[in-house]
């Protein structure tokens, strides 16, 4: 079997792409049942944490044990990484010990290392380019509330050119749906994800201005503006952020059939308004929820 890693969302084509979330669709409705398979019955799977994590630490966790195989949940200040050990090295051991990896890191170079140096299948679990198993929740809960057909999707995305915004847009090159993005000045996407995508025929488009952006969505979607490992620039991004938060103007825009997604945690009041977040047109408990049976299909995907 040829080896294939994870480490962002265009690593799968659309007709794999595709397939992984409708087997996510249905693991999920077989979960708790008799008949659901455990196609990774007797494997292990490595969880490796160097930033914190809640939902993708209990997704992963979980959704291995559905498929029969043992999580061994490592964090980095427990291991020898944390005292320098190269990444290589222990991509290499791990390959001797595990059947698959999720690594939850900083840079994104540190995935490309692990996966270059390992002979099991690499999984991004978060980084600070992509978010790619995120996104897979994000497409599964599109789908629950829209059908299968992606292409007639328009997302909305509000707030940070950050690793989600780079994989929504990677995602509307695989999938092609439209994507406006409305980003404060100074906090642009990755220019050469956008680049990528606009080769690729993407209809992906930067604005100005969340209402421009939000105008006829079907998915408004946003993240906080200050991720992880930014904390002490977070005064300065309130301010630039100013006029950026998802409230109830913002979603009338996009109009009543209009979902809004959050891969949290969230911010009331900061980047969404407690109403929006808390009122009919959001799912990001779907969203939440969707995390562990896509991660599943994918795990499946990969692995067997």
């Amino acid at each position: 079997m040829t080896l294939r890693h994870f480490l962002t969302i265009s690593d799968l084509n659309h007709d794999e792409l595709i397939r992984v979330l409708d087997r996510a669709s249905a693991l999920k409705a077989l979960r708790g049942a008799p008949e659901h398979p455990k196609p990774l019955d007797g494997k292990s799977i490595a969880i490796v944490f160097e930033k914190a994590s809640t939902r993708t630490r209990l997704s992963f966790e979980v959704g291995i044990y559905e498929l029969g195989a043992r999580p061994v949940t490592l964090i980095s200040k427990d291991t020898q990484l944390v005292r320098g050990e190269p990444i290589e090295d222990t991509a290499r051991m791990l390959s001797g010990y595990v059947h698959g990896v999720v690594y939850r890191t900083f840079g994104h170079d540190r995935l490309e290392r692990l996966a270059q140096s390992s002979t099991i299948p690499v999984v991004n679990g978060l980084s600070d380019r992509f978010h790619p198993c995120q996104l897979l929740a994000d497409l599964m809960t599109v789908r629950q509330s829209f059908g299968p057909s992606l292409k007639d999707v328009r997302v909305a995305w509000i707030g940070d050119g950050n690793n989600m915004a780079n994989s929504w847009i990677v995602s509307a090159a695989l999938a092609g749906f439209e994507l406006a993005l409305a980003c404060p000045a100074g906090y642009p996407p990755d220019s050469q994800v956008l680049a990528d995508a606009h080769a690729q025929g993407a209809n992906v488009r930067l604005v100005e201005r969340p209402e421009e952006a939000a105008e006829g969505a079907t998915v408004v979607t946003t993240d906080v503006w200050a991720s992880m490992g930014q904390e002490d620039e977070a005064k300065e991004r309130r301010h630039a952020f100013s006029g950026f938060l998802v409230d109830d103007a913002i979603m009338k825009r996009a109009g009543s059939e209009a979902i809004f997604l959050h891969c949290l945690p969230a911010h009331r009041g900061e980047e969404v308004s407690e109403s929006v977040i808390d009122g009919v047109q959001s799912r990001v408990w779907d969203e939440a929820e969707n995390r562990l049976h896509t991660q599943k299909a994918l795990l499946e995907w990969l692995i067997t």
